[in-house]
């Protein structure tokens, strides 16, 4: 009866190890931030700066977090984060970019 002492988290979304993975959820909710911030500010065509910033960053730190994630809630959090960053970078892009009216005039 070895197996009723341990829930079934095979079938599980969210299914875990046990283990605590503090670097790897750090970067899951910094991935997260970063990507609902580039969303949202998308939507407003003058923080376009700011938008295509917290895009690039959210980018980097979730293809970093998914380099090392080890499990599925993990990575289930960071492809959300990282679907944002993604979208808020590219409108971001299409508004004004990186540099947008600071270099070149």
């Amino acid at each position: 009866m070895a197996q009723a002492l341990q829930p079934n988290t095979a079938g599980s979304l969210f299914a875990t190890d046990g283990k605590p993975h503090p670097l790897q959820d750090a970067l899951m909710a910094v991935t997260l931030f970063l990507g609902l911030l580039s969303f949202i500010t998308s939507f407003f065509h003058s923080l376009h700066l700011l938008t295509s910033w917290a895009g690039l960053v959210g980018l980097v730190v979730g293809v970093y977090g998914q380099w090392i994630s080890v499990t599925t809630r993990e990575r289930f959090g960071l492809i959300l984060g990282l679907g944002a960053a993604g979208v808020g970078f590219l409108i971001g892009m299409a508004h004004g970019g990186l540099f947008g009216g600071l270099i070149g005039g």
